[in-house]
């Protein structure tokens, strides 16, 4: 076969697995933009069961509607402190543990590297973390969403091999220079560290954001519901809000169109972020070497 064919072929897969590619997204994007469309469409241009693709009329009646409420607002402080003070705790802890597992010297060190792998093929269970949690006294609180999750395995054995790949020549000049453990730690791992910490945040704050189940089993107080279960029960209970009442407005709001503002709200936030840190992914977690 000449090169020529050879060339033809491979354009040719190349035009087919592009096309597909392409479907298959459209396929995964669709339904974000129905949920988009809803939600800016005018309350009286909006027709039950009709599939929308873009608004008919542009309102946002629905979005003022959902940010009047008590319901929302609480959900969103509640999710919003959850994720700040929680991925704070999560970098501090998970960078901080990370690192010091990375010096053989450290008494225990084997112990509790064979803690951490136990923890990646075991878990206790939902009934044994929720008695302990209740035992603690967590329940109906937010440190039951944050203290048990402060690190995981899997961010603590890839911060610890990235730790471990650091020049051990620049903690050798630190400490010669007078720089304790702490020092080096502040001022020579943490800024060549600033990849894998970018990557990390959002890795935590989205999982943070997105918390569910725990909030789930853990809090019974309306008032400090996250945005992922105040969604839920909106999507299956409607009168969770108040959905159907004008709230001031001679119109009232179809339900279908506050759910879909409810779920563009709770996405948005990370929507924004996202695209700032994403460069960061690969580089934070393959990151091997650091060039001299």
């Amino acid at each position: 076969m000449s090169f020529i064919a050879r060339k033809k072929k491979l354009e040719l897969f190349d035009y087919v697995n592009y096309t597909l590619l392409a479907l298959i997204s459209l396929i995964c994007v669709f339904p974000f933009f129905y949920v988009f469309s809803v939600s800016f469409t005018d309350p009286e241009a909006y027709v039950p069961l009709e599939f929308y693709i873009f608004p008919e009329k542009w309102s946002l009646s629905a979005y003022k509607y959902i940010l009047s409420t008590d319901s929302f607002l609480n959900a969103l402080k509640s999710t919003t402190f959850i994720t700040i003070v929680g991925t704070v705790l999560n970098l501090a802890v998970s960078f901080s543990l990370a690192y010091a597992l990375t010096k053989k010297a450290l008494p225990g060190r084997g112990l509790m590297l064979s803690g951490v792998i136990f923890t990646l093929v075991f878990s206790a269970g939902i009934v044994p973390s929720y008695l302990l949690i209740k035992q603690l006294g967590m329940l109906n609180s937010y440190s039951a969403l944050i203290w048990p999750s402060l690190t995981n395995a899997w961010s603590l054995l890839v911060i610890k091999s990235f730790m471990d790949s650091l020049p051990t020549e620049l903690e050798d000049a630190a400490k010669i220079d007078g720089c304790s453990d702490l020092g080096v730690f502040l001022r020579i791992v943490i800024p060549l560290s600033l990849p894998a910490i970018a990557a990390f945040t959002l890795f935590f704050a989205v999982s943070h954001w997105n918390t569910y189940f725990n909030a789930l089993i853990y809090i019974s107080d309306s008032k400090k519901w996250t945005l992922q279960v105040l969604i839920k029960t909106l999507v299956i209970d409607s009168d969770t809000i108040g959905v159907g009442q004008s709230g001031g407005d001679d119109r009232l709001v179809p339900q279908e169109t506050i759910r879909m503002a409810s779920i563009m709200l709770a996405m948005a936030p990370i929507l924004v972020v996202y695209p700032f840190l994403q460069k960061h992914f690969a580089k934070g977690v393959m990151l091997g070497s650091v060039k001299g």
